[in-house]
């Protein structure tokens, strides 16, 4: 389990086909990783494989790669990195499971005051789980919908201290980003799922 706050921005060193997938060696701030533990990689929830100082590997199988962005990532590019939080920990963002629910794509990027507003299309069945104001985490980050602009689009506004903390500074016209949509609201359309379908037609 995850909150959506980075706590560190990291960069691919390497990247290494495996028999299940590819292997990702990230360099990081961290110096105290244990293998075996769950760590938030833009979002997507991996296992650490090997580390050492201020390095870890992690795998992302054949299944994951074809959900994800993952098989575009390069070396050197920026990653959102946040490790699973423990019992007693402050949840300062919102309750994310580093399950990534699709791909978003990029529409539009523009300067509004000291924000800057990003427009995100959805892939197919998200648009029901989106409220204005309520949250989604975008490659890891916890943000507020900021707005609803249109269907299958959700705007995000990015604070200046958003930007500086996390890889969301460079995303541009035509990105594409993991998108997790709110765990409560997931939950809620699968409960009220079977009611609907036992609704008489009016």
């Amino acid at each position: 389990m995850f909150t959506g706050l980075v706590d560190d921005v990291g960069t691919i060193e390497r990247i290494t086909p495996i028999a299940a997938g590819r292997e990702f060696r990230i360099r990081c701030r961290y110096d105290d990783l244990e293998e075996g533990e769950s760590i938030a990689v833009n979002g997507a929830c991996l296992t650490v494989r090997g580390r050492g100082p201020h390095w870890f590997t992690a795998a992302a199988v054949v299944t994951t790669l074809g959900r994800t962005t993952m098989a575009e990532w390069r070396p050197g590019r920026r990653v959102n990195l946040e490790r699973s939080i423990r019992a007693g920990d402050r949840l300062g963002g919102h309750m994310v499971q580093g399950h990534v629910d699709g791909v978003a794509h990029v529409t539009g990027v523009r300067a509004s005051g000291d924000a800057r507003l990003i427009d995100l299309a959805l892939p197919a069945g998200l648009a029901d789980l989106m409220v204005r104001h309520g949250s989604i985490a975008v490659d890891g980050v916890s943000l507020t919908i900021n707005d609803i602009p249109g269907p299958d689009v959700v705007q995000l506004s990015l604070i200046e201290y958003t930007l500086r903390h996390t890889a969301l500074d460079t995303l541009d016209e035509g990105d594409d980003v993991h998108v997790e949509a709110d765990m409560i609201g997931k939950y809620v359309q699968k409960l009220l799922g079977a009611y609907r379908s036992l609704a008489p037609d009016t």
